[in-house]
C-alpha cells in the first residue's frame, strides 16, 4: 500500500509541474501565432489535457471493463466543472469569454444530451462511437475556422516559437506519464480497498485523470490566461464526451453498464453543465464571471455528489 501512496505523491509532483510548462509553451504559441487564446485553450490544452481520460477509457473498453471506460469520461466532466472551476473560482474570479457562453457552451450541452439519447440503453455501440468521432471532427473544423478567422492584434514580446512548442509536447508527454504513475497507484490502492469498477472510474480514476485539467487551470489563472483556463475545461468536457466515449466504442462495443450510470450520474453531469452555464449569465454574481460564491457552489456539488457515490461504496 505505501508504493501505492507513494505513487500518488509523485504523480502529483509531476503533473503540477508538467501543467506549469504545457500552460507556458500554449500561452506563447497563442500570442506568437497571434490565435485567439480561449481557441489554443480550448482545443490545444482542452485535447491535451483530456489524453489521459482516452487512454484509460481507450484500454478499459478493450479489457471489457465497460463501467471503468464511460465512468471516467462522465466523472471527468463532473470534477472538470465542480471541482476545478470551483477551486479556481476560490482563488481568484474566473473571467468567462462572452463567446464561450453563447456558442461553446451550448455545443457542449447540445452533445451532453446527444449522449443521453447513445446512453439510455446502457451500451455504446461501434456506430455510435463513430458517430461521436464524426461530430469531434466537425467541432475541430469549427475550431480551425475560428481560429484562421479570429487572430489577435500583433504582440512586441519577443517569442521563442520553437522553444514554445517544445514545451508544448514536453508537457504534455510528461502530463499523460505522471497521470499514468498516479492512476496505478489509486486504482491499485482502490482495488485493495474492494470497491466497484463504476466508483472507481467515477471518482478516483476520474480525479486522477483530471488532474492535468485541475493543474492546468489553477496555473493559467495563476498566469492571468483566464481564456486558457476556462477553455480547457469546456474543451476537455467536449473532448471527453466525443473522442473519449467515442473511441472507447469503436475499439470495443460497450455493454452491461448499470443503470444508475444514467439516471444518476449523466444526470449529474447535465446539472453541473447548466449550472455553469447559469453562473455565466450573472446567477449567483457578475456576469461572464464565476466569483467566490459560484465556486462554493460547485465545490459544495462536488462533495455532496462524492459523499454521495462513497456512502453506496462502503454501505
Amino acid at each position: 500500500m505505501l508504493m501505492y501512496i507513494s505513487a500518488l505523491i509523485v504523480g502529483i509532483l509531476l503533473l503540477v509541474w508538467s501543467a506549469d510548462r504545457f500552460i507556458d509553451g500554449s500561452a506563447k504559441l497563442a500570442k506568437r501565432l497571434r490565435f485567439p487564446t480561449l481557441i489554443i485553450g480550448m482545443v490545444v490544452v482542452g485535447f491535451g489535457t483530456s489524453a489521459p481520460e482516452m487512454v484509460v477509457s481507450a484500454t478499459a473498453a478493450w479489457q471489457g471493463d465497460a463501467s471503468i471506460a464511460l465512468g471516467n469520461a462522465i466523472g471527468s466532466n463532473i470534477i472538470n466543472i465542480t471541482l476545478i472551476l470551483g477551486v479556481t473560482a476560490l482563488l481568484t474570479p474566473l473571467a468567462l469569454n462572452q463567446r464561450v457562453l453563447k456558442k461553446e457552451m451550448p455545443f457542449l450541452i447540445a452533445i451532453s444530451l446527444l449522449s443521453g439519447f447513445i446512453f439510455w440503453d446502457l451500451k455504446v455501440t461501434r456506430l455510435e462511437g463513430g458517430i461521436l468521432l464524426v461530430v469531434l471532427m466537425v467541432f475541430l473544423f469549427w475550431m480551425l475556422k475560428v481560429a484562421t478567422g479570429g487572430k489577435n492584434e500583433a504582440t512586441e514580446e519577443k517569442i521563442d516559437l520553437k522553444k514554445a512548442i517544445f514545451w508544448i509536447f514536453f508537457g504534455l508527454i510528461l502530463l499523460i506519464f505522471s497521470s499514468k504513475i498516479l492512476l496505478w497507484g489509486a486504482k491499485n490502492l482502490a482495488l485493495e480497498m474492494g470497491v466497484s469498477e463504476l466508483i472507481i472510474g467515477l471518482s478516483i480514476i476520474a480525479l486522477g485523470t483530471s488532474l492535468p485539467e485541475l493543474a492546468a487551470s489553477v496555473v493559467a489563472v495563476f498566469k492571468k490566461e483566464h481564456d486558457i483556463a476556462i477553455g480547457n475545461i469546456v474543451g476537455s468536457n467536449i473532448f471527453n464526451l466525443l473522442a473519449v466515449v467515442g473511441l472507447a466504442g469503436v475499439i470495443s462495443p460497450i455493454e452491461g453498464v448499470a443503470k444508475e450510470f444514467f439516471y444518476r450520474d449523466w444526470v449529474f453531469m447535465n446539472f453541473v453543465t447548466l449550472l455553469l452555464l447559469l453562473l455565466g449569465i450573472g446567477f449567483l454574481g457578475k456576469k461572464y464571471r464565476v466569483g467566490f460564491l459560484g465556486g462554493v457552489v460547485l465545490l459544495a456539488c462536488y462533495l455532496g455528489y462524492n459523499a454521495f457515490l462513497y456512502k453506496e461504496m462502503f454501505l
